[in-house]
């Protein structure tokens, strides 16, 4: 059996942030998938259920509901990403731990996300993790294409200037660390704690024991702690 990728070599470290940075119970992303819905029902007309199926079914093929919506109906992604990211962050809590953890990683500490500077900016700032990051890279940056496409991670790599066989990337979809693994980064899946009800697809809570997943935590700022020792 192959051994997982370690962390001894590790110089740059990238996060996801929606269910990664934050516990998936928050279900900060409810509001922002609700909010996806009600765009969706108005841009097409339809009703709340036939938006809900659009929705998820644009989701799973194109990597994000924006993208499907972008490609076959001409929305605008800026009028798209500030309706959806209207949303309330106050259910978001300062988490000293995490970023007292973050601090003490070696290298760079980077962002990837689907989402927008904005709302990474929104969250970073109630987390109170703003000061640890060195770059974001975001949708609009991604020039619209969303994780998991390969040439998204191919994009950040060259912009951020990362040697992929140097970097370890933490996300909460597994689907989403298949490319890094593949161009050599050392993988973490963040998934819930178990403890309390969170708001997911069933597909979003699969690949734990996926040969493209290193490591596994439902505790982001315990396991990077426990590197640092």
């Amino acid at each position: 059996m192959t051994q997982p990728r370690a962390f001894a070599h590790i110089d740059t470290w990238v996060f996801d942030l929606d269910n990664t940075l934050y516990p998936h119970h928050v279900n900060l992303w409810q509001q922002v998938d609700a909010r996806i819905g009600e765009f969706v029902c108005n841009w097409l007309n339809v009703t709340p259920a036939e938006a809900r199926n659009i929705q998820k079914d644009y989701y799973r093929r194109f990597g994000t509901t924006m993208r499907g919506m972008m490609t076959l109906h001409g929305v605008r992604a800026d009028d798209y990403l500030a309706y959806v990211h209207k949303i309330d962050h106050s259910p978001l809590e300062p988490n000293p731990a995490l970023g007292a953890a973050i601090a003490k990683l070696p290298g760079r500490k980077l962002i990837l996300t689907n989402g927008s500077v904005d709302h990474v900016d929104a969250v970073l700032a109630r987390l109170g993790l703003s000061s640890h990051f060195d770059g974001v890279f975001d949708i609009i940056a991604a020039e619209f294409e969303p994780k998991p496409a390969a040439q998204t991670y191919r994009k950040f790599l060259d912009l951020h200037a990362v040697d992929a066989t140097r970097a370890a990337m933490f996300e909460d979809l597994a689907r989403n660390l298949t490319v890094p693994h593949q161009l050599g980064m050392t993988t973490v899946l963040v998934v819930p704690d178990g403890t309390k009800d969170v708001v997911r697809e069933d597909w979003e809570l699969e690949g734990r024991d996926a040969a493209h997943v290193d490591h596994v935590t439902e505790d982001l700022a315990g396991f990077l702690a426990g590197l640092s020792r």
